[in-house]
C-alpha cells in the first residue's frame, strides 16, 4: 500500500527587518523576523542571541576621569554645583562611539558660568558623542574646569575601586553595553510534521550601534565562540582500553593521557571568569571589589574566609557555593585559608 507523507520543508532560514525607528538619539529600536525554524530551534537561537547581544557586543564608554587638585570622589569644588562623585555618575551615562579599539583620551575644558554637556568635550577624530546634549556638570562661577577623560572599548560592566588611581584620577563604573534590551518570541505555522517556527526578535540600542549592526555583531560573536568546535577531531579511543596482548607500558600511557585530559579540564574551569557563575548582582559586585575575578581566585577563599569579605554575608556564601557546584561541580574549601 502506498502512503502519502507531508513533504518536509528544506527552505533556508532567512531574516528581515520589519520595523526600525529612532525613538531618541540614545534609543534606537529594530524588529526582525527570522524563519523558518524546526520546532524548538527558535528558543535555542533566541536565548543565544539575547545573551550574545547583551554581553558580547562591544561598546565604548568613559572609564576614568581626572580632576586637578581633587583628593577624593566626594570632594566639592568651589564654583561647581555637583560633587566629583555626581560628575562621575553623569560621565557614566554618556554614550560615545569609537571606530578604534585603542584607549583614547579626551578633555572637557570649559569656563563658567555654564551648564556643561557632552558637546563641550574635545574628542579624538575616531570618537564621537551620540548625544551632545548629555549633561555633565554645572559651573556656577566664572572659573575654568578641566576634566581629562579616558575612553575605552569593552564588553559588559566594569566596576573599579580606587586602588591604583592617584593625582585626582577617579575610575568610572563603565557600562560598555550598546544593546539595552533584547526580546524574542516564537510563532508556529503549518501542521503535523510540517510544523515550523518563526521568531520575532526586538532589539533596543543606545544609538552607538543600530539594531541591524547589533544583531550582526552578536551573530559574529556566536560564530567565533563556536568555531573551535568545528576543528575537534574524533580520535581513536581504542588505546584507552587494554587488550589481552597489550603491554603494561601502553596501559600506563593511556592512563597518563586520561589524567592529562582531566587536569586540563580542571585548569580550564579554574581560569574561567566568575561571570559564568551567573551570581546575583550583590554577590558578584562584592567579589569584584575584593579583586576576585576567576574561579581560581575564588578557590583561594574557604567558606569562612568568604564570609569575611566586606558586605558578603552567609547568604552570598551559600549562593556562590551552589553556583560553583551547579556549573563546575567544584566546592569551596571548608578550612580557613587565612587569605587577606
Amino acid at each position: 500500500m502506498l502512503t502519502c507523507e507531508t513533504p518536509i520543508s528544506t527552505q533556508a532560514i532567512q531574516w528581515k527587518c520589519v520595523e526600525s525607528k529612532t525613538e531618541s538619539r540614545r534609543l534606537h529600536y529594530g524588529r526582525f523576523v527570522v524563519s523558518p525554524f524546526k520546532r524548538g530551534q527558535v528558543s535555542t537561537v533566541g536565548i543565544a542571541m539575547r545573551r550574545a547581544s547583551s554581553e558580547e557586543v562591544q561598546g565604548t564608554s568613559i572609564t576614568c576621569a581626572r580632576f586637578h587638585g581633587v583628593l577624593h570622589e566626594y570632594s566639592t569644588i568651589t564654583g561647581i554645583q555637583e560633587t566629583i562623585h555626581d560628575v562621575s555618575v553623569n560621565l557614566k551615562e554618556i554614550a560615545p562611539k569609537s571606530d578604534s579599539n585603542d584607549v583614547k583620551e579626551a578633555v572637557s575644558s570649559v569656563t563658567g558660568p555654564k551648564e556643561v554637556t557632552a558637546g563641550d568635550t574635545s574628542l579624538p577624530p575616531s570618537v564621537k558623542a551620540i548625544d551632545d546634549s548629555q549633561y555633565i556638570v554645572t559651573i556656577t562661577q566664572p572659573i575654568s574646569v578641566n576634566i581629562a577623560l579616558k575612553i575605552e572599548k569593552d564588553c559588559g560592566y566594569r566596576i573599579e575601586n580606587l586602588n591604583g588611581y592617584e593625582n585626582g584620577e577617579f575610575p568610572v563604573d563603565a557600562v560598555s553595553m550598546p544593546v539595552r534590551n533584547v526580546n524574542y518570541s516564537v510563532h508556529l505555522f503549518g501542521s503535523g510534521r510540517a510544523t515550523r517556527e518563526t521568531s520575532f526578535i526586538e532589539i533596543w540600542t543606545n544609538g552607538s550601534l543600530t539594531p541591524d549592526e547589533a544583531i550582526s555583531e552578536a551573530s559574529k560573536k556566536l560564530i567565533d565562540l563556536s568555531t573551535p568546535f568545528l576543528h575537534v577531531k574524533r580520535e581513536d579511543v581504542s588505546h584507552f582500553y587494554s587488550g589481552d596482548g597489550e603491554s603494561s607500558s601502553a596501559s600506563a600511557r593511556s592512563s597518563s593521557q586520561i589524567y592529562d585530559v582531566n587536569e586540563l579540564e580542571g585548569k580550564l574551569s579554574k581560569n574561567t571568569f566568575i561571570d559564568q557563575l551567573e551570581l546575583p548582582a550583590r554577590a558578584f559586585n562584592c567579589l569584584k571589589k575584593a579583586k576576585i575575578h576567576t574561579i581560581a581566585d575564588l578557590l583561594n577563599y574557604s567558606r569562612e574566609d568568604s564570609s569575611k569579605i566586606k558586605s558578603f554575608g552567609q547568604k552570598s556564601v551559600d549562593q556562590v557555593s551552589k553556583a560553583l557546584w551547579e556549573h563546575f561541580a567544584i566546592e569551596l574549601p571548608k578550612n580557613e585559608l587565612h587569605i587577606k
